[in-house]
């Protein structure tokens, strides 16, 4: 078979793929897609595409098992020994260090996969703190976007192959052998909260003392995908928190975000806290041409303009109800820091005002502008009123992917009682 029919015959395959999978397959990077593609046809002893095309349309359930293969990454665990060594006799000492003895540690694991690393991490941790500090003061976040992944991490059993990597004095310590099972001891499956999270849709996890993301930028061939996903990253960082990369990925901004530990074990630190604007003006690069840069969009150079300038506190929310910008006279308003940004609105002071979970979900559903008038904020300087007006944001498929939050300060209401605000 000729390379022109060999091409056209993936390229097929490749549409089918992407038309009939929930997942945007276009964010892969195509040689690692195609290399996952072959593995699975090896596995079923497919050689040719067009059989393989035909093989998915038979059997409609192959499609689901091949997107799990695609997007699952592949953790290793403990693979990269020196890597995992220099974590947990460098990186994990200097985190506590730097914490008060009862300070929490939060982790994330982003695209955890099964939990395998989840786990690696823990067992360093509680080695590192001894099991009840562990225990009182470590929260680790374990996220994936595929809930068949997420539901394994959270039984948290796993064969040997599975844990081939992970130290026997290790698993001795931390699991029970039931069969041809590993069982991580419930202290730590309890310790790891498992949720299902899309690194490009849905917003950080805040506050976090280490983020772990390994081998799962390199499937990431959009530079603006890349850049977006970094950028959140640093949002989820505490300053000089750390960043745990698998050792064939680099970050590759012309914005240094992010300073170096260790090049050769793909570790770094958190740099310098950014303004919002610098936030919305960090330019990922690409080898042929600079592929987001705002200064080809003069009108959202206009809209931010306009919303930094306007003389009422705005905010923008995501779908989640987390902060995703605020402008000068709202941050000076309820205190708020670039560290707030990505956290949910709920959790912050402004939260003692509106609380907003029960309100986005009033905004799924009614998709229109929701006004509360004369609401009551009570602060150690007294009360204040405000009349509040949220406005939805709608992509043209008609899905909700935020809202604007303006708050006008109003007089003293006539009447003796507030209204006091009632979303849920």
């Amino acid at each position: 078979m000729s390379k022109s029919v060999c091409q056209q015959e993936l390229e097929t395959l490749l549409d089918y793929l992407q038309q009939n999978s929930v997942y945007n397959l276009e964010d892969y990077k195509q040689l690692n897609l195609i290399a996952r593609l072959q593995d699975r046809m090896q596995q079923l002893k497919v050689e040719k595409y067009s059989k393989y095309l035909q093989y998915l349309q038979v059997k409609p359930e192959e499609l689901n098992v091949l997107i799990d293969t695609i997007i699952k990454n592949s953790t290793d665990s403990f693979s990269e020994r020196d890597s995992w060594d220099y974590l947990a006799n460098k990186i994990i000492p200097q985190i506590i260090q730097s914490k008060h003895p009862d300070e929490r540690i939060r982790v994330w694991i982003a695209g955890s996969a099964c939990g395998q690393e989840a786990y690696a991490v823990s067992m360093l941790l509680a080695e590192a703190l001894g099991i009840e500090q562990y225990l009182q003061r470590v929260q680790i976040f374990a996220t994936d976007r595929e809930e068949d992944a997420l539901n394994k991490g959270r039984q948290g059993s796993y064969n040997d192959f599975e844990l081939a990597d992970i130290p026997y004095e290790f698993l001795s310590k931390y699991s029970e052998q039931i069969q041809q099972f590993y069982v991580f001891c419930p202290e730590l499956r309890r310790s790891i909260i498992f949720g299902r999270q899309d690194l490009v849709m849905n917003a950080p996890i805040s506050k976090i003392d280490l983020l772990v993301c390994r081998n799962v930028l390199k499937y990431f061939d959009d530079a603006k995908t890349y850049a977006t996903i970094l950028i959140r990253f640093h949002f989820a960082l505490r300053d000089n928190g750390f960043l745990f990369l698998g050792k064939t990925e680099s970050l590759t901004n012309d914005k240094q975000i992010f300073i170096p530990v260790s090049m050769k074990h793909s570790i770094f630190y958190k740099a310098e806290n950014l303004s919002l604007q610098e936030y919305l003006q960090i330019r990922p690069e690409s080898a042929e041409k600079k592929v987001f840069d705002f200064s080809d969009f003069p009108f959202i150079r206009f809209w931010q303009a306009a919303f930094q300038n306007s003389p009422f506190a705005l905010l923008a929310v995501d779908c989640c109800g987390c902060l995703i910008m605020a402008n000068e006279q709202a941050s000076t308003l309820f205190g708020l820091k670039d560290d707030d940004l990505g956290v949910r609105v709920q959790n912050l002071e402004i939260g003692q005002v509106a609380n907003l979970t029960d309100l986005m979900k009033q905004l799924n559903r009614d998709r229109s502008l929701i006004s509360k008038k004369n609401v009551e904020w009570t602060t150690s300087h007294g009360n204040r009123y405000f009349d509040i007006h949220i406005t939805p944001i709608i992509k043209p498929s008609g899905s909700l992917i935020g809202a604007n939050l303006t708050f006008i300060a109003v007089p003293l209401p006539n009447y003796k009682r507030s209204i006091p605000v009632e979303i849920g």
